[in-house]
């Protein structure tokens, strides 16, 4: 069987760290000979400056993207601003033609302004969200997997999910087995659980135009063990049950109960990383009402358990204990 050909673009102001996990995920990682023929190309061979003040030498130009297998676009610098159509020509020609395009992080974005994603699925970096679906409305944008794949388009979320990304490529087509090898030499595990709602950023408000909300929020926030209801918080705001719905879901943007889901969820996330508090005390100290219903919020906001975001955040217990593993 002969050697998929891999054709990775480098483009003005490339990331390094994006830039590299093609070339080694398809190259140094996978030791066994005969599976993957690498390529740099560039729009414009020569110099291509990274993001990083440093250069690559790209010998060249977009011709390899003609008959590669794989075509990886590892990332793209302004989200703002539209690839060159000589670029944008040559990745959907080789779509066309049977090759898979992949776009790491916001190399998406390269495949969106193509138009290769129109009505498909997708993936990006969650910071980039928002401008995403904006730019892009056709495209079914996903906001939880690290990694999509739809019809031979294959996108990753931001920076390390990349590595996910390829992981998976090198799955698809040699296996489980050349894969697992390929992530035990990076050091990496072969497959990752959950995805990015893990590490996305939830901001919850704390403070708002009106004065009389802002202390109750920071009243809730000191006394989020109570239970509460509309009516009570009401009286401590000296409105009336209906004025007080309206003026809270006006400050905020969302309701009192999404507020206190949002915020015992942000304190639970505090104390699984900071404390070794069991389960059910978390669950009791951040306010909810029973730990099934904390496992069952904490997994509908996160795709992780609460046990699995402690092992990812908070690292083993005897990092915390001062004490080296092999002296436990």
């Amino acid at each position: 069987m002969p050697a998929l050909s891999v054709a990775v673009v480098a483009t003005p102001g490339v990331s390094p760290f994006h830039f590299s996990v093609p070339l080694m995920l398809f190259g140094q990682a996978v030791t066994e000979p005969g599976l993957f023929e690498v390529m740099v190309c560039a729009e414009t061979p020569g110099v291509v400056r990274s993001s990083m003040g440093f250069s690559i030498e790209v010998e060249h130009g977009l011709e390899p993207l003609r008959s590669a297998d794989i075509i990886v676009i590892p990332y793209w610098h302004h989200p703002d601003e539209k690839p060159g159509q000589p670029l944008l020509d040559a990745i959907c020609d080789a779509w066309a033609r049977g090759a898979e395009v992949v776009g790491l992080c916001l190399g998406a974005y390269v495949l969106a302004y193509a138009g290769l994603l129109d009505n498909r699925r997708a993936a990006t970096h969650w910071e980039f969200e928002q401008d995403f679906r904006a730019r892009f409305p056709q495209v079914h944008l996903d906001s939880n997997s690290l990694y999509t794949s739809d019809e031979r388009l294959i996108t990753s979320a931001g920076t390390a999910a990349g590595i996910d990304c390829c992981l998976n490529i090198v799955r698809q087509h040699y296996g489980s087995s050349v894969a697992n090898h390929a992530a035990r030499r990076m050091v990496v595990p072969p497959y990752r659980e959950g995805g990015q709602a893990q590490f996305i950023e939830h901001p919850v408000p704390t403070n708002t135009r009106d004065e009389a909300i802002n202390t109750l929020l920071d009243y809730l926030r000191r006394n989020l063990e109570k239970n509460y209801d509309l009516d009570a918080l009401a009286r401590v705001a000296s409105m009336s049950r209906r004025t007080f719905t309206r003026h809270f879901l006006k400050a905020t943007g969302v309701t009192v109960g999404e507020w206190l889901n949002a915020q015992r969820l942000q304190r639970s996330q505090e104390l699984l990383e900071t404390t070794s508090a069991s389960i059910e005390s978390v669950a009791e100290m951040a306010g909810f009402q029973s730990p099934v219903s904390f496992r069952q919020s904490f997994k509908a906001r996160f795709n992780v358990s609460p046990s699995e975001w402690r092992r990812a955040f908070r690292g083993p217990e005897s990092l915390h204990q001062g004490v080296c593993p092999e002296k436990r």
